[in-house]
C-alpha cells in the first residue's frame, strides 16, 4: 500500500472542496438528518474514481455511499469520510477533512487526514510512526505528550452531550483548557500534542475513527472505544454506537481507569 498515492488522493480531494468552500452551494439533508452537500458527492467520487484506478479489487466503505456487505467476506477495506465535518464546512471555519483509512483484518493500518483549509496533512502507516505536513514543514514526525495535568481537552463543537459536561466536571481539576472543532482534527490534535484528551460519546460512523486512530497509535497515543475495548472495523454495522477516547497517556482514560493496555 503506498501511503504517497493515498496522501495525494486526499490532497486532491481537498482541492476540489476549496473550489465549493467559497461558492454557492445547496445544503440538502440525509435519512439520518445529517446534512449533505455537493462538496461532499465531489469529494466522495472522485476518491473511490482515485482509489480505484489504483487497487481495483480492494472494497471501499464510505459514508456517501451505498454500504456494500460483500465487504464482509474481505480482509482488505478502504474506509473514506469524503467531507468529515460537513458542518463546519457549511459554517465556513476550517475545521472540516478528507479521511481515507486502510483496514486489514478489521485493524486501521493506514491513515491520511487532510484539513485543506488549515493547510494540513496528518498521516501514519502501522509501525512507522505518524507525521504532519504544514506550510512550514513536511513529514514532521508527532507524537503526543506526558502530561498528567494541565490538560489541553478537545471535544466536538457540534454534538456536545451530557456525558461530555460531566466527564469535564468531574475532571476540573486536571483540565486546562477545553476547545470545542469538528472533524477528525481533533483526535489529530492529540496525536500531535496540540492537546492531550479526546472524548467522544454517542454513535459516529467507521469512517470517522478510521483514519485517526492510526494516527493516535502511531503518535504514541491510546485510542479505544468508551468502555475500554479495542475499535475494530469493517463490521456488519459501521456505527460505533459507544463512542470513544484518544488520550495521550493510560493515566487520562477516565471512563474506565482499570482497562488494560
Amino acid at each position: 500500500m503506498d501511503l504517497h498515492q493515498i496522501k495525494e488522493i486526499a490532497i486532491r480531494a481537498g482541492a476540489l472542496l476549496m473550489e465549493i468552500y467559497d461558492s454557492s452551494y445547496e445544503v440538502k439533508t440525509k435519512e439520518d438528518q445529517s446534512p449533505v452537500t455537493k462538496a461532499d458527492l465531489t469529494s466522495n467520487a472522485f476518491i473511490i474514481k482515485e482509489l480505484k484506478k489504483l487497487y481495483p479489487n480492494i472494497l471501499i466503505l464510505s459514508e456517501e455511499t451505498k454500504d456494500d456487505l460483500n465487504r464482509l467476506r474481505h480482509e482488505l477495506l478502504f474506509i473514506i469520510d469524503p467531507l468529515d465535518g460537513t458542518k463546519e464546512f457549511i459554517k465556513h471555519n476550517g475545521n472540516f477533512t478528507v479521511n481515507i483509512a486502510f483496514v486489514h483484518r478489521q485493524r486501521s493500518i493506514l491513515g491520511v487526514v487532510h484539513a485543506p483549509a488549515l493547510k494540513k496533512t496528518y498521516y501514519a502507516l502501522k509501525g512507522l510512526g505518524a507525521y504532519e505536513d504544514n506550510e512550514d514543514a513536511l513529514n514532521r514526525c508527532i507524537s503526543v505528550t506526558d502530561k498528567l495535568t494541565d490538560l489541553n481537552l478537545v471535544g466536538s463543537a457540534s454534538h456536545r452531550s451530557l456525558e461530555d459536561e460531566k466527564l469535564v466536571e468531574e475532571n476540573a481539576l486536571q483540565i486546562k483548557t477545553y476547545k470545542q472543532l469538528g472533524s477528525a482534527l481533533k483526535g489529530c490534535m492529540v496525536a500531535s500534542g496540540e492537546a492531550d484528551v479526546y472524548y467522544r460519546f454517542g454513535k459516529t460512523g467507521e469512517w470517522d475513527t478510521a483514519a485517526m486512530q492510526i494516527i493516535v497509535e502511531e503518535a504514541g497515543g491510546i485510542f479505544r472505544e468508551i468502555n475500554g475495548k479495542p475499535m475494530i472495523y469493517n463490521r456488519f454495522n459501521p456505527f460505533n454506537e459507544k463512542g470513544f477516547f484518544a488520550v495521550n497517556r493510560k493515566e487520562n482514560i477516565w471512563t474506565v481507569p482499570s482497562v488494560k493496555i
